[in-house]
This record gives C-alpha cells, sequence and structure tokens, in this order.
C-alpha cells in the first residue's frame, strides 16, 4: 500500500497524491494472494540505477506508480522514465501517479534522457509519460524530442513508447507515429464497460483507433496494448478486447493483475489465478498475436528488451 501525500522541502504541510480521491469513502484492501507478493529492493544493481536516475533529476514510472517489479527490473538497469513531469491531468481510478496542475515542461529532460541512456548502456529503453491534456498537442513533440536525442546519444538503442491518447489533440498521434520508435505502446488498461468508472477521463474506441493509425501510417512499427485484471471484467469481455485488438493490428499484448495503490483507488474485484493468465495467453496467441505476456505481476515494460528481441523473431517467422 502507498502512501496518500507527498511531502516537498519547505512545505508546512504535505500534499495529497490524489486530491480528487480525498473525500472519497475508503475502499477496503484484499490481503494479497502468495504469488504476487515480491521481495523489497536492496540489490547493489537497484541502488546504481537509483542514483542515476535521481542524480539527473529524472522521473519513473517504477516509482511513481509503485510498481511491483522495481527491484528486479532495476538490478538490471531497466528503468521506464516518465517524461512531461510527474503530475498528470487525468484522474483514473486505478493509477497512483500524482494528479493535479503539472508544472511547465522541462526543456532539458530529453538530453537529459539520452544521456541517462547512453551512460547506462541500454539496449533497449522504455519512454512514457502523464497525461498532459493542458498543452495544445498533449506533448506529443516532446516526445520526438525525447526519441531523438536517444538516437542522438545512443544510435543502437531500440526505443518503446507509451504514449497518453491524445485525445482531442489534432495532429499530434501522427508526429509521433512520424518519429518512428521501435514499438509504440498504448494500454487500452481494462474493458469498455468499466471505463467510466476506471478510466473516466478516456475513450475506449479512440485508443483503440490510435493503435490503428499506427499500422496504417507505419506498418514496420511494432504495437502494443495492455490489460490489467482483477477489477470486475468477465473472461467474455476480455475476449472482446482482444478480437478488437487484432482488428486494429496490435502485435503484442500485455496482461497483468491490478493492484490497488490506496483505500481511495478502485477496489480489486478479485485475484486473478496464475492458471487463469496461463489460459488468457493460449486465447491470445491463438487469436493472432506476436507476443503475449500473461502474468499477475506483467506490467507494460516488464522484460521489454527481451521481448523486443521475441517480436523480431516472431515477425522474422511469421513472415517466412
Amino acid at each position: 500500500m502507498t502512501v496518500l501525500f507527498d511531502k516537498s522541502a519547505g512545505d508546512a504541510k504535505p500534499k495529497p497524491r490524489h486530491p480528487e480521491k480525498a473525500h472519497k469513502p475508503d475502499n477496503a484492501v484484499l490481503r494479497k494472494p502468495s504469488w504476487i507478493r515480491v521481495k523489497a529492493p536492496t540489490s547493489k544493481g537497484y541502488a546504481e540505477t537509483r542514483k542515476i536516475v535521481h542524480d539527473k533529476g529524472l522521473v519513473t514510472v517504477c516509482e511513481e506508480a509503485a510498481c511491483p517489479n522495481i527491484g528486479e527490473c532495476w538490478e538490471k538497469s531497466h528503468a521506464t522514465f516518465m517524461i512531461l513531469g510527474d503530475t498528470c491531468t487525468r484522474a483514473c481510478a486505478f493509477c497512483n501517479v500524482k494528479t493535479g496542475l503539472p508544472g511547465p515542461v522541462d526543456t532539458e529532460e530529453a538530453s537529459k534522457i539520452g544521456m541517462a541512456v547512453k551512460e547506462m548502456g541500454l539496449a533497449h529503453v522504455v519512454i512514457t509519460s502523464v497525461d498532459r491534456d493542458d498543452l495544445s498537442d498533449g506533448g506529443a513533440q516532446h516526445f520526438v524530442d525525447v526519441i531523438q536525442a536517444i538516437r542522438a546519444a545512443s544510435p543502437k538503442t531500440t526505443i518503446e513508447i507509451l504514449t497518453p491518447d491524445f485525445l482531442r489533440k489534432d495532429g499530434a498521434a501522427e508526429t509521433v507515429i512520424k518519429a518512428r520508435p521501435d514499438v509504440f505502446n498504448h494500454n487500452l488498461e481494462t474493458v469498455p464497460r468499466l471505463y467510466l468508472k476506471i478510466r473516466p477521463g478516456a475513450r475506449y474506441f479512440h485508443s483503440l483507433r490510435l493503435l490503428e493509425k499506427v499500422k496504417e501510417q507505419d506498418p514496420s512499427q511494432f504495437t502494443k496494448s495492455g490489460l490489467m485484471v482483477g477489477l470486475g471484467e468477465t473472461k467474455e469481455e476480455v475476449m472482446q478486447v482482444m478480437d478488437d485488438m487484432r482488428s486494429a493490428g496490435i502485435d503484442f499484448l500485455t496482461i497483468g493483475q491490478y493492484l490497488q495503490p490506496s483505500r481511495k483507488h478502485a477496489p480489486v474485484d478479485r485475484f486473478v489465478t496464475p492458471d487463469e493468465f496461463k489460459a488468457y495467453e493460449t486465447i491470445a496467441k491463438a487469436k493472432g498475436f506476436l507476443l503475449v505476456s500473461s502474468t499477475p505481476l506483467t506490467r507494460s515494460s516488464y522484460h521489454a528488451d527481451a521481448d523486443f528481441a521475441k517480436l523480431q523473431a516472431a515477425r522474422k517467422a511469421r513472415n517466412a
């Protein structure tokens, strides 16, 4: 369970991370089953990655979203950088990223990330962001700047982006697609029936259409999307989302267990068993995805470097 407040230097009182949730009633927190629990991060590699990230003043979704895999990933120098600040303009019921009015965009962020990628020796990097509905392009040009900075600093590094939906930002998606990331990821997160409750600021078919556009404009880019389960969805609804994704040409599907960040967030309806995750993987592969990652602890960027190599191999095999 994560804290509900952030305290900055000089603040007399801590500020709520989620002011829009502060007055909501508490939700019960279910005890995690054995297959969900992870060890606290203590390794030397974790400490080294943390130092690089913090010394350069960078933000990671690993920390902001309280990812359960942070110890394992940071030990291997695999950090997912979160650009455009640490404050999101949306208020999704599942997310632990701070919400509110964001500050100005850091014009030096792109170059700092480029140098961090080079210093960490990353073969593959994942870049995500908060939603920036306050910006005219939703932060699209900043994504492009970061992609270009990484390619300048570390030309051999492959780049995966996990973008917002760019809702009501005409031309923004096209701007990012033209930058030609190696993997374009945007998570649908849940089934359409639960959008108003879980992802109220987003629109299911707009998110689906975003990924379809990528394939229309640049078929060489891998597309990827993820689902959380355990929010009250049915198996049939998950299977329908799989079909929708395949209709949009999505290559890679990730499915993981939703974990409740605090009592103010959406409650866990149930913990999906490892056997059920395995069944989802089997069904998704039969529907034609190039790659499927379906485990309780799967997250969008979990094992992203190894998965990119698998994606390339799967495409080569299919084309052959």
